[in-house]
């Protein structure tokens, strides 16, 4: 069996080790996108130290044909035959007692299990959708170097769009690399990493949890390890050790959210989107791994132009 064929991995005929086939699929891909990264910026490197300028023998990359479309009515067809299974993958390790940090003026959020019941449109234990109020934030792709240099890029992101932000960090300690974040991280999967998650609001409606990864190399024993909000901004922190940013790569996934997921941001039924975006320093050591996990219906996602050779 090929291990990233997605044909043979909808064929799979249990759906736990269809997701857990996928997941590791998609590992290798962003594995893989990193690598590429690396190699395309050291070619256009060498081309500007050669004086090559022109771009136009750059061809653009092809939209998918008939054999793309024919992939996704197979792997659709296999994929809706059973039930997505992704609560039995694994869910983000959280320390027991581990204390919580919050910003100023930020109340902490209700457990699933101390939330009123609430029927209706929306289900048992969620609110109608007519209840909720809508909230949409806009999360721009590739993020501006203005935004990511800020104190925090969500409450930056929020303010600008005029929507009333609050945030609230849930975790901050050691937790196994799951396998995508290990792919990035050039780590063994289930090797300890340290994590720092967060929670976001946007006018009271939860939108985004996002957990900062970090090798333990990189960050035991410094500031990324400690309790709170780092001050004055994360990459401040990051490149105060010594590091001195290389370059980045962002992917996309959209999914279902796994039980966790679904109770933090009240998605249960509904899709989340995850943006992985992993850091790599001028010394090719992946940094940071910062992954983001949105409430897909709170959201829309500009997407940047490229520069150079982009086409109609």
């Amino acid at each position: 069996m090929d291990a990233t064929d997605p044909r043979e991995i909808a064929a799979i005929a249990d759906p736990v080790e269809r997701a857990q086939a996928a997941a590791e699929a998609l590992a290798a891909l962003q594995g893989r996108a990193a690598v590429l990264s690396r190699v395309r910026l050291g070619a256009l490197a060498e081309a500007e130290a050669a004086g090559a300028v022109d771009t136009s023998g750059v061809r653009p990359v092809e939209a998918p044909g008939d054999g793309a479309e024919e992939l996704e009515r197979t792997v659709g067809q296999a994929d809706r035959a059973v039930p997505h299974a992704s609560g039995a993958l694994r869910e983000p390790v959280q320390a027991s007692g581990a204390a919580v940090d919050r910003a100023p003026g930020a109340p902490r959020p209700e457990a699933a299990a101390d939330r009123p019941s609430q029927t209706g449109s929306g289900g048992p234990g969620r609110l109608p959708a007519d209840a909720r109020p809508r909230v949409l934030v806009q999360r721009a792709l590739p993020t501006p170097p203005r935004v990511r240099e800020s104190a925090s890029l969500f409450l930056t992101e929020a303010r600008r769009q005029g929507v009333a932000p609050r945030r609230e960090m849930l975790y901050i300690g050691p937790e196994p690399a799951a396998d995508h974040v290990a792919a990035v991280l050039r780590v063994p999967p289930g090797e300890p990493v340290i994590a720092r998650r967060k929670m976001f609001w946007a006018h009271d409606v939860p939108v985004r949890v996002s957990t900062s990864y970090f090798r333990r190399d990189v960050a035991e024993g410094t500031r990324l390890a400690e309790k709170g909000f780092v001050q004055p901004t994360l990459q401040a922190a990051i490149t105060a050790l010594g590091h001195r940013f290389g370059h980045a790569v962002e992917t996309l996934t959209a999914r279902p959210p796994t039980p966790q997921e679904a109770d933090l941001l009240d998605v249960h039924g509904e899709w989340v989107v995850q943006v992985l975006r992993v850091g790599v320093s001028r010394a090719d050591v992946p940094v940071h791994a910062l992954e983001t996990i949105c409430a897909a219906s709170r959201h829309t996602f500009a997407i940047g132009q490229v520069a150079g050779i982009d086409t109609f």
